[in-house]
Parts: C-alpha cells; structure tokens; sequence
C-alpha cells in the first residue's frame, strides 16, 4: 500500500478518538476487560445493544453495562441498535447505565432507521442527561437525519450493516462522511462524526480520516494485536497522519 495527498480530504480538523467495541471480548471477563481497554489508552468505549429484533444478534442489557462502571472511569458509549419500543421503553435505563462515575453524560447513540420519532427520543436522551447521538445504517442517506443535525453530538456512520462483528468494511460510505463533514462546517456544529464497521490501521481508517470522521470504533481491528495498547496506538497513528494528508490508497 503507498502513501499519498488526498485531494478530497476536509479542513479543520477535531481531535482523533479510538473507541473500542467490547463484541470481541471474553463477554465472561467483561471488568477485566474494559479496565484493560483503559490501560490501553482509548477514548471511550461502546457497547453494541442489540435487541434480536431491529438486528438479528442479541448483547447486552442495560445492567451488564452498568456492572462495568466500576471497573474503569473511561466513558462509555451505547449504541441501541433495537427496536423503537425496546428504545423508548428502556432508554432511561441505558443513558443512566452509559453515564460516568459521577453522573457525566455517556454517548448514546439512536438509530435513525429505527425511531420514527427521532426527534422525540434525542430530546429524551438529552433530558436524561446523556449525549444524544444518532446512527446511519450503509443505505441511509445524510438527508434523513439533516433536521435533528442541531440536536447532537455525534453521527454514527455504519460502514458495515448492523448486528454482528468482523464484517468487511464498505467504502462508498466515504461520500456520506464528507456530506456530513461540510454541513458540519457550513452550519458551525459542534458535532463529531463516528464510524463502525472494518475499521483497521490501514487504508480504512485512513481514508476514513481524511473523509472527515474523527472517532472510529474498532472491535476485532483493535483486539487482533498482541496488545490492546498496540492495536489503540497503531489506529490513531494511521488516522492522525491521514488528518496530516499521508492517506493510505485501498489497495
């Protein structure tokens, strides 16, 4: 793989953040895990909720989530990849189980596809005092979740489909990352731009960078390495350099 200026790469750059998706741990050692993820220097880390319904898989409830608070105090970040009822019906549990040792905002990140009233359930997250975020499944467009932009702090772009790990990255998505990178500038937001799915220190989470996208999950791409510290040092490496203009070519 070479090395080069990406043409399309987008100014004003936020700070890079690692954040590892728990799927790949010894769900039987969960603590010991996440204390183990802050050792290794990352930024939050997410807990994938999926509820057999808006995604075939089943994880984690609310209480296994809070049961990992007192193992570590890096934030956390829950992705509600459920279903409207499962949302709503438990969204107080979920921003109370993602918030910090005292009382901080967790991420909280609604799906888009899955909430009608959008709206409705970031307003809620905000009350409870999280931060609202919102997720993009591979085929939805920008423009679906352009109205509620004011109302976040991040966007989630999915670049594979929800519901299990170890999928191969999609990267036509990079056009939906620059999308939302220059409504973000346009509009002066104060709102970072994630994305999940077969991101690896290579050309993925480079190109990624350079797109625009600031916070990266990273599940069996982190957990592959010999150490956790490796594997979050390597991915940050890639993607500052790409926000430096040194953009990995896809091979």
């Amino acid at each position: 793989m070479t090395e080069s200026n990406y043409s399309n790469s987008i100014s004003v750059n936020r700070p890079i953040q690692i954040i590892p998706s728990v799927l790949p741990a010894d769900w039987a050692n969960m603590g010991a895990c996440v204390k183990d993820l802050e050792d290794a220097g990352v930024d939050r880390i997410q807990f994938d909720v999926m509820d057999g319904n808006f995604v075939p898989n089943l994880t984690f409830g609310p209480e296994m989530i809070k049961a990992c608070r007192k193992y570590c105090s890096v934030p956390f970040e829950t992705q509600l990849m459920v279903s409207q009822y499962n949302c709503e019906t438990m969204l107080d549990d979920y921003v109370k189980a993602t918030k910090g040792a005292n009382g901080e905002p967790g991420v909280v990140i609604a799906h888009a596809e899955a909430n009608i009233h959008l709206h409705r359930v970031l307003g809620r997250i905000r009350d409870l005092g999280g931060s609202p975020s919102v997720a993009l499944n591979p085929h939805t467009p920008f423009e679906m979740i352009e109205n509620i932009m004011d109302m976040v702090d991040h966007v989630l772009v999915m670049t594979v489909n929800p519901g299990f790990g170890g999928q191969a990255y999609i990267p036509t998505m990079l056009n939906k990352i620059r999308k939302i990178r220059q409504f973000i500038l346009e509009k002066n937001l104060n709102v970072d731009i994630e994305v999940d799915g077969g991101i690896k220190a290579n050309w993925t989470i480079s190109q990624c960078a350079a797109a625009g996208a600031n916070c990266f999950i990273a599940g069996s791409g982190m957990f592959a390495y010999p150490t956790l510290k490796e594997g979050c040092d390597e991915l940050r490496s890639v993607a500052v350099e790409a926000q430096k203009g040194n953009v990995i070519s896809e091979p």
